[in-house]
């Protein structure tokens, strides 16, 4: 399955017809069923920034030259929501563990980047409780940018402080051959 998703995405990648895309993203959709509206509403809100920062720089720039492509418009966009669609999908189908049970490195790997993860969003989410334990009332938009900011630097610190002793265990383990 993981591999059917793999060639999926680099198929998608080499299509550059809309109504192709367009087909395979009401494919993936009947695939979905019952999840489907729910599906697409999501990777539409996840990709609807970086879209539009994406579709906003190109119009200017091709503005500035006279040479606009709505084609191209709606082909990376619809490009991106089918490829984040059909992620969504995949990622509540596959089980990453038993599809890279073949290879006991990458399991590992997995593993370690799992465990990283749950930690992440533990401390995500003891970030977000006390902001709201400390806050008599609701906090303001200015507030919780600060309070996400501030959790975004911690995480991030965080993140790279965790990857680089992995990296050293994983070394003095021998994982790395360098």
């Amino acid at each position: 399955m993981l591999g059917l998703y793999l060639s999926a995405v680099v198929a998608i990648t080499m299509v550059h017809d809309l109504g192709a895309l367009a087909a395979t993203l009401a494919g993936v959709l009947a695939l979905a069923g019952r999840e489907a509206l729910r599906l697409l509403r999501r990777a539409l809100l996840t990709v609807a920034l970086f879209n539009g920062v994406v579709t906003a720089t190109y119009l200017a720039l091709a503005a500035v030259d006279g040479r606009v492509s709505w084609y191209y418009v709606g082909l990376i966009n619809l490009r991106v929501v089918l490829l984040t669609t059909l992620t969504f999908l995949a990622a509540a189908r596959i089980d990453p563990f038993r599809a890279l049970a073949f290879s006991p490195t990458l399991t590992y790997l997995l593993s370690l980047a799992s465990s990283q993860a749950l930690a992440l969003r533990r401390t995500f989410e003891d970030f977000r409780l006390a902001l709201r334990s400390r806050s008599p009332t609701p906090p303001g938009l200015r507030d919780r940018y600060r309070h996400s900011a501030a959790a975004a630097s911690y995480l991030i610190q965080k993140a790279l402080a965790d990857a680089g002793e992995t990296a050293y265990t994983l070394r003095s383990r021998g994982f790395f051959d360098d």
